[in-house]
């Protein structure tokens, strides 16, 4: 077993520290989903992060089963699987209607439907080595395709000159784990492994670099068309907190006036750092989870 032999001692150690680090990676999200629990409210979380993290999970396991002897890919995944499927079940628990049926839809397409076309591709029309080689590429594109994710961010960061919205932890768990399960799948021989994790690493480089290039940076403001979009964002997302967080009173409350007066003389600018600050913290729990859906399984 490549997996687990102590002929290959290398390979057993980095694989170990690799699901070390990406378990510790998979339960990033606690604290976010903690909060859901207590406020009973997604709080305009997004679920799909959560999904390509289960469906990443589900991929691997597949191909480690196929290939054989891949105990450390099955471990690690397996676990990442369970935590997912914890985070998405909270998550339809308490997401608004809207949100659970879009959810729903996105699990049947990528989960079911995608995951059920690649298992029948592969059984049907490959076999032995072949099926192998086919799913492993599978595998390589999906992996690339998740750690391109973080561009996104990269490019806020460079724009705002803001690093709030990229931790420094969070890319350095990405580059470390990208450097274990690196030399796992090169201990094992294993390319498919090896490859997206060459990616990772230089994603998890650059963006430490950004971070300590701008961490002491005086933020820019958005203009335009990027102002209105983050100050309406920023005012939707007081909106919802406000209505979870407030019991209805009856209209003609003077609790009513009071808030009425309070609302109208707030520094608007106050109101929006403060929803950009929540706003940073959704971030950063969906920038993990991107994150760790190419790295904790690979």
């Amino acid at each position: 077993m490549a997996g687990l032999s102590l002929q290959h001692p290398w390979a057993f150690a980095f694989g170990l520290l690799g699901n070390f680090i990406s378990f510790l990676t998979f339960l990033a999200p606690i604290p976010t989903f903690y909060r859901i629990f207590k406020s009973k409210s997604t709080h305009g979380f997004q679920s799909v992060p959560y999904v390509v993290a289960l469906f990443s999970s589900m991929l691997w396991i597949y191909y480690a089963l196929i290939k054989t002897n891949e105990t450390l890919l099955i471990t690690i995944n397996a676990a990442g699987c369970v935590i997912e499927t914890i985070y998405i079940v909270m998550y339809l628990v308490y997401a608004p209607k809207k949100a659970k049926m879009f959810t729903v839809k996105i699990m049947l397409l990528l989960n079911v439907g995608v995951f059920g076309l690649i298992v029948l591709i592969t059984l049907l029309l490959f076999a032995g080595e072949r099926r192998v080689v086919m799913l492993g590429w599978v595998c390589v594109g999906f992996a690339v395709g998740v750690f391109v994710a973080p561009l996104s961010i990269m490019r806020r960061v460079i724009q705002t000159r803001s690093v709030e919205y990229m931790p420094f932890s969070l890319s350095l768990s990405l580059t470390l784990s990208a450097i274990v399960w690196f030399l796992y799948g090169l201990f094992i021989k294993d390319k498919y492994v090896a490859l997206p994790n060459i990616l990772g690493f230089t994603f998890g480089v650059v963006q430490m670099g950004l971070y300590v290039f701008y961490m002491n940076k005086t933020p820019v403001k958005a203009e335009g068309k990027e102002a209105s979009k983050m100050a309406a964002a920023e005012e939707e997302h007081i909106t919802v907190n406000i209505a979870n967080l407030i019991p209805a009173v009856p209209a003609n409350s003077p609790q009513v006036h009071q808030s009425t007066e309070m609302a109208a003389s707030a520094d608007p600018r106050t109101c929006a750092a403060e929803a950009a600050a929540v706003t940073a913290e959704n971030g950063d729990a969906i920038n993990a989870v991107v994150n760790h859906g190419a790295v904790g399984v690979v």
